[in-house]
């Protein structure tokens, strides 16, 4: 659940700021649906962001870049050290749990920044380029689902493919013939 918030609040930040071009280009539904504009090759210029704008929101993200930085450093220790304490011989219970409270706080502290940084930049934008910002985000989540489910299916494929054509465990090679084993040759005296 935590992951999900935060991978979502990572997603619109970067929405507003530096988007790649492919990633908004999902499969939209063939449906004779007008309401859903064609997918654009930039985000910041659908955004239609003025200077000012650009400059407020460079601010932001500026004025959060040295905490987010210190979050991030404490984020990746305490992961570190929760690692370091399920690694141990014998696992201490109450010293696996303490860091794991650690690891839950500079989740915390992570989300809240992201958050609040959200709310910043929201502050910023018009209503109409709130209402393009959630269509932009509406593309990325569908196109996240069907990278999902294209991984999914290929993964699923790999596992029938597996299972059809087992391989040689000595040598990694497969039968040449589906269904035949290859029998060693005997050798003449």
């Amino acid at each position: 659940m935590i992951r999900k918030t935060i991978l979502s609040l990572v997603a619109a930040t970067s929405m507003l700021i530096a988007v790649p071009p492919h990633s908004l280009r999902a499969q939209q539904p063939q449906q004779p649906d007008s309401q859903n504009p064609p997918p654009v090759d930039d985000p910041i210029r659908e955004l239609n962001l003025s200077p000012e704008q650009r400059e407020q929101i460079r601010a932001i993200r500026q004025q959060l870049q040295a905490e987010r930085a210190l979050i991030n450093q404490r984020l990746s220790e305490t992961n570190e050290a929760l690692d370091e304490a399920l690694d141990a011989d014998n696992p201490d219970q109450n010293v696996v749990e303490q860091r794991l409270r650690d690891f839950a706080a500079a989740q915390s502290a992570a989300v809240r920044l992201r958050v609040l940084s959200e709310v910043r930049i929201r502050r910023v934008l018009t209503p109409e380029q709130l209402s393009t910002l959630r269509l932009l985000r509406q593309r990325a989540r569908l196109l996240r689902r069907e990278r999902q489910r294209e991984n999914m299916e290929l993964r699923r494929q790999e596992r029938v493919d597996r299972q059809r054509n087992p391989s040689n465990r000595r040598n990694g090679l497969g039968p040449l013939v589906p269904g035949r084993t290859v029998q060693p040759q005997k050798t003449r005296p």
